[in-house]
């Protein structure tokens, strides 16, 4: 128990300096491709520019949500069982993903209709399933705030929905495009898989959203990396697929307005309605865009704290004892709470797997010269 109490050190960097290098750092990123790529000859085809407005637009509209969530009571429950630094955040408003991701959607549809000659149904496509999997996880947030404790919706029910959307958008995407059961990976090698692209999509879909959703667990963690990897996943798809990167921009804006009052000390929390349709988005550009190489890497860090969850109940079960209890091989997990629990400042852990994440992208944008 001396562990939990663990008071964390102090650090430079703030949870405000963060997001603004962040806010800088994808900004340069985009103008610089953008140039790159001679995209600004038509800037509304192009990465900055969605980004950008979306990244405004969410910014102001939270100056407004983040009060109004306030007003209806709709304050994070805290688990008992997490760090004992977090108890202090109860009552912060959460659900806040309810105002950011459907104002990235509709952008997205709307610059897709205005930017394009065609209206990409890809865009439709991803827009859709992210709406679902942000549904099912509003029904999760709300039953938690109803119930005032951390059990939502029932697992079962939620994981089968989550596999019922993937199934789903798998077939969609088999009667669309007849060459997506083989698999393409860098340097021109190919993976024929037939109906097993059923199995793997529904799984993708699944596993995507709840790892992001296990991802988000401090100020400023799952939408800052959710931003970076979007961000990377337009890169990747913008010569095939200029819809997607459009989706891919305007999900990114709407992570990083979301960010302008998530970050630590954060005024708002996403929830599962944000975590979920995150996941979910990701999935959607991955299996559409067959870059599910790209999508591998690019959510590293998503897998890494969803197996750590995995190890951690998988090693407690294995040392069990005779008195029902077993040994951790984290102080706890998902692994960024083994980090704060060992001493890292909130900050510095959120710091630390942007770096990550933002390399990660660098090497999929590096073997996407080989795709």
């Amino acid at each position: 128990m001396a562990v939990l109490n663990q008071t964390p050190k102090t650090t430079w960097l703030s949870g405000q300096k963060l997001y603004g290098l962040l806010l800088v750092g994808l900004g340069v990123v985009a103008i610089a491709t953008d140039h790159l790529a001679g995209r600004f000859s038509e800037p509304l085809v192009s990465l900055t520019l969605p980004f950008a407005v979306t990244t405004l637009a969410v910014t102001l509209l939270g100056f407004w949500a983040v009060p109004v969530l306030r007003s209806l009571k709709a304050g994070q429950v805290i688990r008992e069982d997490g760090p004992q630094s977090h108890l202090k955040k109860a009552g912060t408003p959460t659900m806040g993903g309810i105002f950011f991701v459907p104002v990235a959607l509709v952008f997205s549809l709307m610059w897709s209709a205005i930017a394009l000659p065609e209206f990409p149904v890809e865009v439709a496509a991803a827009v859709l399933l992210t709406l679902v999997l942000g549904g099912v996880g509003w029904a999760d947030d709300w039953q938690v705030l109803r119930k005032k404790s951390n059990k939502g919706i029932s697992a079962r029910l939620r994981l089968g929905i989550e596999l019922g959307s993937g199934l789903l958008f798998a077939l969609w995407l088999m009667q669309q495009q007849s060459g997506i059961t083989t698999l393409q990976f860098p340097f021109g090698v190919t993976l024929p898989i037939g109906i097993l692209f059923l199995f793997l999509a529904t799984f993708v879909v699944a596993a995507e959203s709840n790892a992001v959703n296990l991802t988000d667990g401090m100020d400023g963690l799952a939408p800052g990396t959710s931003a970076i990897a979007l961000v990377g996943m337009a890169l990747v798809v913008a010569p095939a697929w200029p819809g997607l990167m459009i989706f891919c921009a305007c999900m990114a804006g709407g992570c990083l307005g979301f960010l302008a009052h998530n970050y630590n000390p954060a005024r708002v929390f996403m929830g599962d309605t944000g975590s979920l349709a995150l996941g979910g988005a990701l999935a959607a550009v991955g299996l559409i865009s067959n870059s599910l190489w790209a999508l591998l890497i690019l959510s590293g860090l998503f897998l890494v704290e969803a197996l750590s969850v995995i190890a951690q109940v998988i090693y407690f079960k294995a040392t069990k004892g005779p008195d029902g209890v077993g040994k951790r091989l984290f102080r706890m997990s998902p692994l960024h709470n083994h980090f704060e629990l060992s001493g890292w400042p909130e900050v510095t852990v959120v710091f630390t797997f942007y770096g990550v994440v933002a390399l990660l992208a660098l090497v999929s944008l590096g073997l996407n010269r080989f795709a």
